[in-house]
């Protein structure tokens, strides 16, 4: 049982572990999400808490496990050392969960396991990014460098040269095949577009051979994992819906063509996404909470000379939903001023995004 010795020697209790906003809290997790958020070193983290004796640790990608010697052992081995904590990473259910006191089990895409709570890991939110980063002294230095590599923790402290690279590279996990790799990039090309599944599948029908089904099964497998997010509008269910990637980065790793507004806005929801349940946009407002009667507008480059088009968008959205606070985030524009007695918030994104 060579591979199940290795693994229990495993040792992480000296692991260099950075805190996230969130945290594995159950004995038995389904740790979910997409490439290279995180998941492995909250379970890290974890173990960290128990005696090495305690756990086992087994990686179902790891090229040097017998995962066959895995299957057949693995319940009598439990048993035989006593083991508390068993860990089953990147697992692929060939097998039945065996029985233990505490089972974390992780995997790209979100699946239901009875008993077990389910954790999903997205990428860093600003405020973990500074937490991460070891470069800057100044928030702005950090902002342009998380605005043109994004938010994943793997890429924080690579050389600049190595990063959109290691992006690709990242994407390239979660392409099983050609035809995964083209309906990531046709998603990620539409960041913050108004596109339906159906205009993209006749976009891409037209370069590759692909049937209806598997696009449509394909970009479900990627919203339930956390790759891509489909916001609705507000009140609106068949209308069509907003593309958001979960790394604003993403469309500057696939393409050479500029999309700046569709990246910052981007970013700008994922900060909204880490805190709110419900987000939506309107005809003529990026994002509308309606929990907390908030809109959010995004406008890198904000001069004054834009306020007077942009009340007139607001005033009457602000009156048919009762809203209570506007935000408008820029690259590096602030100013307040007021507008149907409410105050407008003008703030540079590194400001807003720790306020």
């Amino acid at each position: 049982m060579k591979t199940l010795e290795v693994c229990y020697e495993l040792d992480f209790s000296k692991i260099n572990f950075i805190e996230r906003k969130v945290k594995i809290q159950e004995s038995k997790t389904l740790v979910y999400g997409a490439p290279k958020c995180g998941k492995t070193y909250l379970i890290y983290d974890y173990l960290a808490a128990f005696d090495t004796k305690d756990y086992i640790y087994i990686d179902f990608n790891d090229f040097r496990n017998d995962l066959e010697e895995i299957k057949q052992n693995l319940n009598s081995f439990i048993k035989q050392k006593n083991i508390k904590v068993l860990v089953l990473e990147n697992f692929d259910f060939s097998f039945e969960i065996p029985n233990c006191e505490s089972i974390i089990i992780s995997t790209h895409n979100y699946i239901e396991i009875d008993g077990f709570e389910k954790l999903q890991v997205k990428a860093l939110d600003f405020e973990e990014y500074l937490l991460h980063e070891n470069k800057f002294h100044t928030a702005t230095q950090a902002f342009n460098t998380f605005l043109k590599y994004g938010n994943m923790p793997g890429v924080v402290n690579l050389e600049e040269h190595n990063k959109e690279r290691r992006l690709q590279e990242i994407l390239r996990l979660y392409a099983k095949d050609s035809t995964y790799e083209q309906i990531i990039k046709i998603l990620f090309l539409n960041i913050d577009e108004k596109k339906s599944l159906f205009q993209l599948f006749n976009t891409l029908k037209s370069r590759i051979k692909i049937s209806k089904d598997k696009f449509y099964e394909v970009c479900k497998i990627f919203e339930n994992s956390g790759l891509v997010y489909f916001l609705p509008k507000y009140n609106q269910e068949k209308a069509v819906k907003k593309i958001y990637s979960y790394n604003h980065a993403f469309l500057n790793a696939i393409t050479h063509s500029k999309k700046f507004k569709n990246e910052f806005t981007n970013m700008v929801f994922l900060q909204l996404e880490v805190n709110y349940q419900e987000i939506y946009y309107l005809d003529t407002i990026d994002f509308y909470i309606k929990e907390e009667n908030y809109l959010v507008l995004s406008i890198p480059f904000f001069n004054p000379l834009l306020k007077t088009s942009i009340s007139k968008k607001l005033q009457k959205v602000i009156h048919e939903l009762q809203i209570e606070k506007v935000d408008i985030v820029t690259v590096g524009y602030n100013e307040k001023f007021k507008l149907a007695n409410i105050d407008i918030e003008v703030s540079p994104f590194f400001e807003w995004a720790v306020s």
